[in-house]
């Protein structure tokens, strides 16, 4: 069943963020948000991406209360097949080497996008989803044309939905 809330997966000594939504907008629409750097810079933060398998992404998340240089992400893309299947490393020094995968599938006129954030340790997966969850939600409203709450504000209300 399809759920804008997030679960966190494990598997021996790691973890995995996985999120499946359907978005009410075509797979052409969503791909550019995710992959398009002035789209992304929107609702995820400043963004380079070298579009092809191979390329260098670039990144800094907006909105989390930390310094900069703990924001900034890099990386290499993995996979490159679009409108489907986008996945890159993400070197970032609060957790490491990890994996972010969007892969999305045409659902009539709107997208069932299934984000996946792999190779965590437990405690990062469990500490990243309410923030994950923040950004997808904020990826959406960009989508809708609506105006993007902060990451702050979303982070604060759909935190208590993974505090159990």
């Amino acid at each position: 069943m399809i759920s804008p809330l997030g679960k966190v997966v494990i598997d021996g000594d790691r973890a995995a963020l996985v999120f499946e939504r359907r978005i009410p907008h075509p797979i052409a629409a969503v791909w550019a948000a995710i992959t398009e750097p002035n789209q992304r810079a929107a609702w995820l933060g400043p963004t380079s991406i070298e579009p092809h398998e191979g390329g260098v992404i670039e990144m800094t998340a907006e909105g989390p209360p930390a310094p900069r240089e703990m924001r900034q992400v890099t990386g290499r893309i993995l996979v490159w097949d679009p409108p489907r299947v986008f996945e890159h490393e993400w070197k970032q020094s609060l957790i490491g080497e990890t994996v972010v995968r969007y892969e999305l599938t045409p659902d009539g006129d709107a997208t069932i996008l299934r984000f996946t954030h792999s190779r965590l340790t437990e405690p990062n997966a469990r500490g990243y989803i309410s923030g994950t969850h923040a950004y997808l939600d904020r990826l959406e409203a960009q989508l809708d044309g609506a105006e993007l709450p902060t990451w702050k504000e979303r982070y604060g209300a759909v935190q208590p939905l993974y505090s159990n």
